[in-house]
């Protein structure tokens, strides 16, 4: 990529916020659409350069926003229209681009699209979901697995028919074979790029279409005990079908209307398959979410070097890659690796070549909240009980006063807030120049400023160490090398960098500061990592 030819999508930084979660502006314990807006300038300071907002639809909330019942408008418990155009505009004044989820897959049983189509066999948008009559012995018509627990059929009593919810009974999915409800969908694409959205994040994109003769999933022979229920197939005719491919050179075309707009698409899939959603001629998505960093269990120098060089090798030519570290559906990267691990991880995720995708709250260092039975509000835990998702989606943490800032006192939060938010908070660690807050305002203002982080040539350099990732980036005329210590013991590296004997360092997980650093003699702290201008 030549300078001055990125578009913003590629050297820019996302920020995910889940609105329930964020700022609560009218003290009944939810954030909301104003709250977003009044924290927008915490986040310009940030440096971070787009937001992508999780879903503040009309929903009945069985599944927190996901179940939608009207995609054109805002739930009244975070605001409204009005509401929305304010945030757009406030964050655009202030140079931030605007995403919002769009959820393809399913609808909430309460819209008018499934009521009408569950009234009869014959009205007009009967088959817009995927009915299907039972077994002759009454069951459903394959075993294929919800992934809230439980078989993914529902009988309904109404048209003597099963209905297919690949998540919560109260989600039913659309037939996308249905070019009615594709020309629907599209239209919502249009109406929220005409407000002038900057992006869609694409809910479960590679689940639109599913397997047309209904097959059963094979059993993951892999599957334990205790693990989630809805890991126990190997979901073959629920995902990834060939039909995708020309449903999102649709959403394209869309998207391809307007100037500069992204689409990115959640895909739990490995590479070989994931890099297909780029399209042939990269005219798919821009961005199909690279999990891999996120669901990596082997936090070691080897395996995450592996890692992205086996992304960097499968990515089509043209395609820009992308990184994730943290979302609303998994534990939080500081209990996952703990706090010298989060940081570590962190400015992984800040210099390696791609789109890095930072969680709300992960930039102070935020853990899971354990949440006593009686509270828990996710779908999937009681489906699959100790693997729900209320623990990484607590109140964001402020400063310490009661409820951290998030919602007025008394106001009781839909999730408890974190018990050591007191100092685990905005307002602390942006006064202490070594928290994790701190650490990552530098680091994110180095990356904005120089091309050769954010959009800069990768090569991997070798060293003397197994236990340590040492990589480059080139660019703008400059070129950084990074040294990573995954291990738990001090590493001395002896990086070879051909007429290069020493550097400056820049930044450190562990906020040193020691000017000339010799890369023949280079030595890292357990769990270091340090950016190095060459």
């Amino acid at each position: 990529m030549s300078e001055g030819t990125a578009l913003w999508w590629q050297s820019g930084t996302v920020y995910q916020i889940y609105p329930r979660s964020f700022m609560d502006s009218n003290a009944d314990g939810i954030g909301d659409l104003p709250g977003i807006t009044e924290k927008l300038d915490y986040l310009g300071w940030l440096g971070v350069d787009a937001i992508w907002l999780s879903p503040f639809y009309p929903s009945p909330m069985a599944d927190f926003g996901y179940d939608i019942s009207n995609y054109v408008d805002v739930d009244p418990i975070f605001g409204n229209l009005a509401d929305f155009d304010k945030l757009v505009e406030a964050a655009h004044a202030r140079n931030l681009k605007m995403l919002v989820d769009f959820v393809p897959n399913h609808t909430s049983d309460e819209h008018a699209w499934f009521k009408e189509s569950r009234s009869s066999r014959d009205n007009l948008k009967s088959d817009w979901y995927i009915w299907r009559d039972p077994k002759p012995n009454g069951d459903p018509p394959n075993n294929w697995l919800s992934n809230f627990g439980g078989s993914a059929w529902q009988f309904d009593k109404v048209r003597q028919q099963y209905y297919l919810h690949l998540f919560d009974v109260k989600q039913p999915d659309l037939n996308w074979r249905n070019p009615d409800v594709v020309k629907a969908m599209l239209g919502v694409m249009w109406f929220w790029f005409d407000r002038g959205v900057d992006g869609l994040r694409i809910d479960v994109i590679y689940l639109l279409f599913k397997d047309e003769a209904l097959r059963d999933n094979p059993p993951d022979p892999n599957w334990k005990e205790g693990e989630p229920n809805f890991d126990q197939q190997i979901k073959k005719y629920t995902e990834d079908q060939p039909e995708m491919d020309s449903i999102i050179l649709e959403m394209r075309k869309v998207a391809d209307e307007y100037p500069e707009r992204v689409l990115i698409g959640e895909i739990w899939l490995p590479y070989d398959r994931l890099v297909r959603y780029y399209g042939a001629e990269q005219n798919g998505l821009q961005l199909p979410f690279n999990f891999q960093l996120l669901l990596l269990t082997d936090w070691q120098a080897s395996s995450v070097r592996q890692l992205v060089e086996s992304y960097e090798a499968v990515l089509p030519i043209g395609a820009w890659p992308n990184w994730v570290l943290g979302n609303h559906d998994k534990s939080r990267v500081a209990t996952r690796l703990g706090q010298a691990g989060a940081r570590l991880a962190q400015l992984l995720l800040l210099t390696l070549r791609g789109t890095p995708t930072l969680y709300y709250g992960d930039e102070l260092g935020m853990t899971d909240v354990k949440i006593p039975p009686e509270l828990a509000r996710d779908p999937q835990e009681k489906g699959s009980p100790g693997h729900g998702r209320d623990p990484e989606r607590t109140p964001m943490q402020w400063d310490a006063s009661a409820n951290a800032g998030f919602s007025s006192t008394g106001a009781s939060t839909w999730l408890p807030v974190a018990p050591g938010y007191q100092s685990v908070n905005v307002e602390v660690e942006k006064a202490d120049p070594a928290s994790m807050l701190s650490f990552l305002h530098e680091l994110l203002k180095l990356r904005r400023e120089n091309p050769a982080l954010n959009t800069g040539s990768y090569r991997s350099v070798a060293g003397s160490s197994p236990a340590c990732f040492v990589y480059e980036r080139e660019g703008g005329g400059k070129r950084f090398l990074m040294a990573l210590n995954f291990s738990g013991q001090l590493q001395t590296l002896s990086v070879n960098e051909p007429g290069q004997n020493q550097g400056k360092i820049i930044i450190s997980t562990h906020n040193r500061r020691e000017g000339v650093a010799d890369l023949s003699n280079l030595e890292l702290q357990v769990a270091e990592g340090v950016v190095i201008e060459l």
